[in-house]
């Protein structure tokens, strides 16, 4: 018998926690406009050309197929309805941004490529968006409705024994009692250390049931823990408690954030309102 040896063999972790609502490849989209405009949707013009009008737009159900294809490649996975009205809009509000450039007549040296003229018409968006006044209340509630953001989170800090071989439940179960019985382990086991381990965090590698089972445990004892691959010999060693973001400490970070965020919801109404000119048709799978 002989204590479990560290390896370096980690899952891949992140520390950064999952955002809530808007997914994160999505959160502004016009500030990605001239490159998703190219890279998911290139040949997006040809959809429209048999349109009634120039200022007709029809959503056809080549922007859906290709919409599902460019996100299961990038991310191993069919779209949700929600996503893919997300994708939807996204190809709309760049169409609305093409059209505009190229009635502006800023695809001078350009007419071939796509998301230059939709960058130029962007840019002339921006001319006629104004950031709107704020004072420090404004910006003290924009910091209390997102302290999930700014508050830094408990952290935990917890070790995996590796058992090689046979991985069931009464096999781990045994192998936590004998970690439990003395300071020696198998010799076959590997040992895992993570630190500073945000719930979030356990929450993408183990899942929502491990991560609240974690948090409950005594530190200091090993446990056999059921994961989403299978069950896991788990010891939680220490939680570091979370800690209130004090507003006056990070009000630059705040400011930048709410004009960030303040300018891209005015640049997407602009572009939604310049929307308003076209008549817009949905076909096939296609919904609004």
């Amino acid at each position: 018998m002989s204590t479990p040896v560290p390896t370096t063999d980690q899952p891949a972790f992140t520390d950064k926690p999952a955002k809530r609502g808007t997914p994160p490849w999505l959160r502004e989209p016009l500030l990605h406009f001239a490159v998703l405009g190219a890279l998911l949707f290139a040949a997006d013009h040809v959809l429209n050309a048999s349109a009634d009008t120039v200022n007709t737009i029809v959503v056809g159900a080549e922007v859906d197929e290709e919409a599902r294809a460019v996100f299961k490649a990038a991310r191993g996975e069919e779209p949700t309805a929600e996503q893919l009205a997300a994708l939807r809009q996204l190809w709309l509000d760049n169409e609305v941004l093409y059209r505009e450039g190229l009635a502006l007549g800023v695809d001078q040296g350009d007419s071939a490529i796509r998301e230059r003229v939709i960058f130029k018409a962007l840019n002339v968006v921006e001319t006629t968006v104004q950031l709107p006044a704020f004072d420090e209340k404004t910006l003290r509630d924009w910091f209390e409705s997102r302290r999930d953001k700014y508050d830094e989170p408990a952290r935990y800090d917890f070790q995996e024994a590796v058992l090689t071989g046979e991985n069931t439940e009464a096999a781990v179960r045994s192998f936590v009692a004998e970690l439990n019985r003395s300071s020696s382990g198998d010799a076959q086991a590997g040992l895992r250390v993570f630190t500073g381990r945000p719930h979030a965090n356990l929450v993408q590698s183990y899942g929502e049931e491990f991560a609240k089972i974690l948090e409950d445990l005594p530190p200091g004892e090993w446990h056999a823990l059921k994961t989403r691959e299978g069950w896991r010999a788990m010891r939680l060693d220490a939680i570091t408690p979370a800690r209130p973001a004090s507003f006056e400490a990070m009000r630059g970070v705040v400011q930048q954030d709410w004009i960030d965020a303040t300018m891209a919801a005015e640049r997407t109404a602009a572009v939604r309102n310049l929307a308003k000119k076209y008549k817009i048709r949905f076909v096939s799978e296609a919904q609004p």
